[in-house]
């Protein structure tokens, strides 16, 4: 919303206004060039507000979408999903068309799209709007920064500046290890009150919730860990099949290598859910904490790069439930971070 990009775009080509607004009506042109006036009143997520149209042809049906003045805090703060009745004023040449109320559910700010079937039965994978969960801006990152700096792994964290794969990987290897002493646990909640076969959602947990809660799934590690990565100038990816997602990140500044990391061990898992041949749980008993994490993280390392190149092609084929997301400049330009 705080982009000029449009990631949802309305089937019908015949539409005027701003389709971000996510509320439309249809009026029918009376002649060329009428002049529609649109009227919304407030409610607790949007002030009131009244904007204006031309619509050109006569006895032409345009969906019409009308400026909409967002609360994004309310959006934000916004946690479960709750009722909310819109009501609008329509003029058309200065002919009272009367008023419509319509009540929708506001969903909550943990619930991601992941895509939705138009008017025309047609699919939109909006997968992208993962990115808006990844927050490099979050003030709580400069506390865990200085955890992992007090443990004494790296004592600076300077991005690619250090010019070498190893010393990219300790940098990462600092934020894995700080995360696991807070005992994070695996939480696999992930699907919506408001399910249906027209919209698809994921719950997904913010920075902030996953902090707070110290809980975890797949979706939740990726996008808090590469809020940890983009906050220290190293380049993350996020990397989704179906039924999951994994970070990478590139160890270099020309992007010519990838590490992948499968997050949902930072927490407390069972290592035989991932390596089941190799029996590893019975392994890391007495070991050191330190000594544990680094297993852990090299583990990590395996089984998502095993992932990767076994689902390679079709992560970058644009197929659905598949994709391969880098958080750079590019992507910023049309998705901000949510602000949790």
């Amino acid at each position: 919303a705080t982009t000029d990009a449009n990631l949802i775009l309305p089937a019908d080509t015949n539409y005027l206004g701003n389709p971000k607004s996510c509320i439309a009506v249809r009026v029918k042109s009376a002649y060329t060039n009428s002049k529609l006036r649109i009227e919304v009143d407030e409610t607790p997520f949007f002030s009131r507000s009244v904007s204006e149209f031309i619509l050109p042809e006569s006895g032409k049906e345009y969906l019409v979408f009308p400026d909409i003045v967002w609360n994004y805090n309310a959006l934000r703060e916004n946690e479960q999903a709750v009722p909310v009745s819109v009501s609008v004023h329509l003029k058309l040449n200065k002919r009272e068309l009367g008023s419509r109320v319509h009540t929708f559910s506001v969903r909550s700010i943990n619930e991601c799209l992941l895509g939705y079937i138009d008017s025309r039965m047609k699919f939109h994978d909006t997968g992208d709007f993962f990115a808006a969960y990844v927050n490099e801006d979050n003030p709580k990152i400069d506390q865990i920064l200085r955890e992992a700096l007090n443990a004494r792994i790296v004592n600076r964290f300077w991005g690619y500046q250090g010019k070498s794969e190893e010393i990219v990987d300790k940098q990462v290897y600092a934020l894995w290890y700080v995360l696991q002493k807070r005992n994070f646990k695996y939480s696999s909640i992930s699907n919506s009150s408001l399910s249906s076969n027209v919209v698809f959602t994921q719950r997904v947990r913010t920075f902030d919730d996953a902090l707070q809660s110290a809980q975890i799934n797949c979706v939740d590690g990726s996008v808090l860990f590469a809020s940890l990565l983009k906050a220290i100038n190293i380049n993350p990816i996020l990397v989704r099949v179906p039924g999951h997602m994994f970070v990478g990140y590139y160890t270099d500044r020309m992007h010519k290598n990838i590490h992948f990391l499968e997050t949902s061990m930072i927490g407390d898992v069972n290592l035989d859910d991932f390596f089941p041949e190799e029996k590893l749980d019975s392994t890391v008993a007495g070991k050191s904490q330190e000594s544990i994490s680094r297993f852990m993280f090299d583990k990590s390392k395996e089984y998502a790069t095993r992932i990767y190149k076994e689902n390679e092609e079709l992560i970058h084929s644009g197929k659905v439930n598949y994709m391969f997301l880098e958080i750079d400049k590019a992507t910023r330009a049309y998705i901000q971070p949510i602000g949790k």
